[in-house]
């Protein structure tokens, strides 16, 4: 499985209301429940207007589409990181998943990944 590193670096805000504006960038992941409102966004493009926000994320994106059908896609990649003590945040599409982890561990899930098989790009 191809994972590709996303070159951009990512803030997950928890905020009132959401411009709908951030529907124009290149990636933006809105989730909405009863309880709360959620952004994440390219940290350069971050709301000021949050309630919570934290920054320093970095992401990839497990490539191709992924069908519905497909069992078991996110759960190697989160053993992965639980065994190298990475906390991951993911969030999925229609077509894939992204998995956002710590800037700091960037580096160190990738080559994680790489060892158990991945194929980086």
């Amino acid at each position: 499985m191809e994972i590709k590193a996303i070159d951009h670096d990512f803030s997950v805000c928890k905020v009132k209301k959401i411009n709908p504006a951030y529907m124009e960038h290149e990636f933006c992941f809105i989730g909405k429940t009863d309880k709360e409102l959620s952004l994440v966004c390219q940290t350069e493009l971050a709301p000021t207007n949050y309630i919570e926000r934290d920054d320093g994320w970095k992401a990839f994106r497990i490539q191709g589409v992924l069908d519905f059908s497909l069992i078991g896609i996110l759960a190697p990649i989160a053993q992965i990181l639980a065994d190298n003590k990475i906390g991951m945040f993911a969030v999925s599409t229609y077509n894939t998943d992204y998995v956002l982890v710590k800037k700091e561990n960037f580096e160190r899930t990738l080559d994680a990944l790489k060892e158990k098989g991945y194929s980086i790009s």
